[in-house]
């Protein structure tokens, strides 16, 4: 786990996509733990299916006193995203970036993203999103990878840490569950297995 530096990225805007202002991303933890999960893009498909999961702990982690954020690096396809209902949480963008470079989420270049897109990993969980009803679109940014930030209560430590290598990596719920110290009381959806006739969207 890459080392955050909480009083620096904790000053870093993020733009609130219900009244539009700009708070500090430590506000988020100030007076409540917090789950960040900051998306590769609200049109993709994998991000989707992602968001869908961890929302499958909002209860568990309400109930705990804990609080869950989505934040994505652009505004594009937020809308739909929010119709979509994709993630039960506050839903914040990023318009800077400066959290993903803070926080050391990679940016593949034109090149490394197709390979990485047409991976089995991002196969394997776009059948499950299109198998659950989840589609997406290759509307905006493709080249920024996203991650997870869990932080205790007034940011007093980095709970988890989470980045990814590949647009398919996505941290097991019972890994969250656990870094929060909280007993989830769902299972997560069966990746299943990739034949040549999935491909990414």
């Amino acid at each position: 786990m890459a080392k955050v530096d909480l009083a620096k990225v904790g000053l870093n805007l993020l733009k609130s996509t219900e009244g539009g202002e700009n708070v500090e991303l430590q506000s988020l933890w100030q007076d409540q733990p917090v789950v960040v999960f900051f998306l590769r893009r609200f049109g993709c498909q994998v991000c989707r299916w992602m968001a869908s999961e961890i929302s499958k702990l909002e209860p568990d982690l309400r109930a705990k006193g804990v609080s869950l954020v989505g934040v994505g690096p652009e505004e594009v396809g937020l809308q739909e995203f929010k119709e979509g209902g994709f993630l039960k949480g506050s839903i914040y963008v990023d318009e800077q970036k400066k959290c993903y470079k803070d926080l050391g989420f990679k940016r593949y270049t034109a090149l490394s993203v197709i390979p990485a897109a047409l991976g089995k990993k991002v196969r394997d969980i776009a059948s499950q999103a299109s198998a659950a009803g989840i589609h997406g679109n290759f509307s905006g940014d493709l080249l920024q990878c996203g991650g997870l930030l869990i932080v205790a209560k007034g940011g007093e430590k980095v709970l988890l840490h989470f980045i990814q290598d590949s647009p398919g990596d996505f941290l097991p719920l019972e890994d969250i569950s656990k870094a929060l110290g909280v007993s989830a009381s769902v299972t997560a959806g069966q990746k299943p297995v990739c034949n040549d006739d999935v491909c990414t969207r």
